[in-house]
């Protein structure tokens, strides 16, 4: 199977990207099972701490499913203690600039390249590696996904999607719609035209698009309009399907 990273680049893969909330490598490893192309562990809310993403992380092995951390702030300190559990790419929150984006991109690479520190102790037996050999045998295979969910970042996409190293992008509805002054208002103009402004860069720019489809209904209506990656909450997943369950019981 190829990697997470050069699916994303072939123009033509649709896949699914889940988002993990649930401190549990047990959740994950389900998630994985059932065949999820990659998982994103989310640090910046919710319960995750950073030993119970290393067991996350470790809970995709044995299957074809890629997993990246969402962190807490766009910084190297942070990126290169999510690359050392052995996470396959990192999801950044609040990309406001293109400097900010070729902060990410740099981070996830080192010296001369890019600003990681060397210490990848414990992801070179995620990655089934030699501890000298990670440089050089995983560094192009990491995943940078940047997540669009500011006005500061819609007034600023172009650049944004010019900075190169970018995997994916994707609008994030709840915070962009909130920094909006619309928060939840999907169907408003002022959001619906900050995602169609992100929407055309991106395809300007050949970067592919993803989005959350918790239906399949969202999930059709993404591919219509040419986004590839398609993610689902795991809390959420649970919620939707516990609350389906109940509704048996009046049928």
């Amino acid at each position: 199977m190829p990697n997470l990273k050069s699916r994303l680049k072939n123009g033509t893969d649709r896949l699914t990207m889940h988002m993990c909330t649930i401190p549990s490598a047990a959740v994950t490893q389900a998630l994985a099972a059932a065949g999820a192309d990659s998982v994103f562990i989310d640090l910046e809310h919710g319960a995750v701490d950073y030993e119970s993403a290393h067991a996350m992380i470790a809970a995709t092995a044995g299957t074809d499913c890629a997993p990246l951390i969402r962190i807490t702030e766009n910084t190297p300190s942070h990126v290169k203690r999510a690359l050392d559990l052995g996470a396959e790419g990192i999801v950044f929150p609040l990309i406001r600039t293109a400097d900010d984006a070729a902060r990410a991109v740099a981070a996830l690479r080192y010296p001369p390249n890019g600003t990681r520190g060397f210490g990848p102790f414990l992801a070179v037996s995620r990655w089934q590696t030699e501890l000298l050999d990670y440089r050089t045998e995983i560094e192009d295979q990491l995943v940078c996904v940047l997540l669009v969910e500011t006005a500061d970042a819609v007034e600023n996409i172009d650049e944004i999607c010019g900075v190169d190293g970018i995997d994916l992008l994707v609008p994030a509805p709840f915070d962009l719609s909130t920094y909006l002054g619309i928060s939840g208002q999907f169907d408003h103009p002022d959001f619906i035209a900050a995602v169609n402004k992100i929407e055309m860069a991106a395809k300007a720019a050949g970067l592919p698009l993803g989005g959350i489809g918790l239906t399949q209904e969202q999930t059709a209506t993404l591919i219509s309009r040419g986004y590839r990656v398609f993610a689902g909450v795991d809390v959420l997943w649970l919620r939707q399907k516990t609350a389906e369950t109940q509704s048996w019981l009046d049928a």
